[in-house]
């Protein structure tokens, strides 16, 4: 049962692991068939020196497992949550990448400081709040999707493909699962270049790129009339 998609996460899997945005199993990435309704995701806590493509789990939108050997990451209610509530979406990462994950543990959202992170997220990197005590009680990784889900109440998920979770770390997404590894890869890069301009701006004033660059940056690459790139 889609078994190219199988390959497809397995490879974004493994490309999590490649651009050094995991160590040991703490990462995980998913897609969603929207043919099926269905989601393929990493296995929970198998090492990345073993997986296989036919190690990954099928499950349903509620998370329930339609199909696999494994039971699926711990996170999947998070990425089913997701999926449910941002149409277009088809692919989700989450990793505990250091230099995002750093931003996410100060609950701090990354200010749009330059256009290296205008051209990947349309203003400011959103930060979730932290669940309270009866949720983590309750459905942890599920709630944790619900607070993304909230706090994207009046954006377009598409055009800012990825949110910190306070304390926690980061998730991306996009229209593919590669596209959400692209997207983590992004992530961390500017989550990176955000921290070295504020040590740089320590006695310094902050000062956001103006609205007019950021926005220029933005639609040249995904605006109706985008011409960065081939065609």
């Amino acid at each position: 049962m889609l078994e190219e998609l199988k390959k497809t996460v397995y490879e974004a899997n493994m490309r999590l692991k490649n651009e050094g945005l995991v160590v040991l199993t703490w990462g995980n990435a998913s897609a969603f068939d929207a043919e099926s309704g269905l989601v393929v995701i990493k296995p929970s806590g198998v090492d990345y020196a073993t997986l296989s493509p036919g190690d990954m789990v099928v499950v349903d939108l509620e998370g329930n497992v339609v199909e696999g050997r494994y039971r699926p990451s711990s996170d999947t209610p998070t990425h089913v949550a997701v999926y449910r509530a941002f149409k277009g979406v088809g692919g989700v990462v989450h990793t505990h990448s250091p230099e995002a994950t750093a931003w996410a543990q100060a609950c701090r959202e990354i200010p749009c400081y330059g256009t290296t992170h205008a051209d990947c997220f349309h203003g400011a990197v959103p930060l979730a709040r932290f669940l309270t005590e009866e949720e983590i009680a309750a459905d942890y990784e599920g709630n944790t999707g619900k607070a993304i889900v909230e706090r994207f109440a009046g954006f377009d998920p598409l055009e800012r493909p990825g949110v910190l979770v306070s304390g926690h770390g980061p998730f991306t997404w996009g229209k593919t699962a590669m596209k959400a590894v692209d997207n983590a890869v992004s992530l961390e890069e500017i989550a990176k270049m955000a921290r070295l301009t504020e040590e740089l701006r320590a006695h310094v004033p902050g000062r956001e790129v103006p609205a007019y660059v950021s926005e220029k940056h933005f639609l040249r690459k995904h605006g109706p009339g985008a011409y960065y790139g081939q065609a």
